[in-house]
């Protein structure tokens, strides 16, 4: 059984997949959102899963966008929910989360800022995406950062390494809009209903490794397997 954060909004059909295919050779493909909280409590995980594929697989990391474009303060219904969602992942996976972020009666849960500060790194400097991913994670769920805010993205992308000039210039170009945009628009293609997912890919064929959440344990043999066929 696997624990997922729900992606809000249609899908398209698993076969366009083909028409975002990663390329020949070995691909590992995360699917997630820096404020989805299945993908923090999956944190562990996906840097084992990384660091396994190292020299083994190309490793991508895909934003998905769990509520992107939200305008509206999140009410008293949805607070609940998601606070329920935090005590869970916390009770299942130890990771840690400040409670203090649901006094805030007028955030704005849009995910599409930090999924495109994401991108932006990544077009950056590559090296340093899933560091970036992680920092987000970290800020918004141990720290209670407000990873919506254009200011504390910026000051975390210099945290992981990347000129805030640069970044800041990314964040804010329409190339960027775009890109994270073609992100979201990947992880439909491949049919992902759910964060967070891995997906293996080997010229032209896919599996899904994991469909929500699945400790490393559940993983690793099958990935071993993968990785050395």
């Amino acid at each position: 059984m696997t624990d997922t954060c729900n992606i809000h909004g249609d899908h398209d059909n698993p076969a366009d997949a083909q028409h975002v295919d990663p390329g020949p050779g070995k691909h590992v493909l995360f699917f997630g959102d820096p404020m989805c909280s299945w993908c923090w409590g999956f944190a562990p995980e996906l840097k084992q899963l990384a660091m396994l594929a190292q020299g083994q697989a190309r490793f991508h990391v895909v934003m998905g966008g769990l509520r992107p474009g939200t305008v509206e303060p999140w009410d008293d219904a949805m607070r609940g929910y998601i606070r329920h969602h935090w005590q869970e992942v916390q009770a299942k996976t130890g990771q840690p989360f400040d409670f203090a972020r649901f006094t805030d009666h007028n955030f704005v849960y849009d995910t599409e800022p930090s999924c495109r500060a994401v991108v932006s790194v990544r077009e950056l400097s590559p090296d340093a995406t899933l560091a970036m991913y992680e920092a987000l994670q970290r800020a918004f769920y141990a720290d209670n950062r407000d990873i919506t805010d254009p200011l504390v993205l910026a000051e975390l992308a210099v945290e992981v390494g990347v000129d805030r000039t640069q970044f800041e210039s990314h964040f804010h170009s329409a190339a960027m809009r775009s890109q994270v945009g073609r992100d979201f628009h990947r992880t439909q293609a491949f049919g992902v209903q759910g964060f967070p997912s891995v997906l293996c890919a080997e010229d032209g064929q896919y599996a899904f490794l994991a469909l929500g959440y699945r400790p490393y344990s559940a993983m690793q043999s099958d990935f071993e397997a993968w990785l050395a066929s």
